[in-house]
């Protein structure tokens, strides 16, 4: 995925990673599906709402397969007995 950028409106963030807006969700930015919103930038909205910018940004553009390699799934226990 290409970085993320705080010139990207919030639609076009919605529209290249779909996955990232729950990360918006929890810095507080609840009014996503807000028509104002769809025109907003990402650096325009941190403004509104009182969020850091670049800590948002840092968030956003976090690579996600790295995550999941430090935080693998847990393995699904079975009824079956060792050997």
């Amino acid at each position: 995925m290409a970085e993320l950028s705080k010139n990207m409106t919030i639609a076009e963030l919605m529209e290249v990673a779909p996955d990232k807006i729950n990360i918006l969700l929890m810095a507080g930015m609840h009014c996503i599906g807000c028509p104002a919103s769809m025109g907003e930038t990402l650096e325009e909205a941190c403004m509104v709402h009182g969020i850091d910018i670049d800590d948002l940004m840092t968030e956003l553009n976090k690579d996600d397969s790295k995550v999941e390699e430090e935080n693998p799934e847990p393995e699904e226990e079975t009824d079956q007995p060792e050997e």
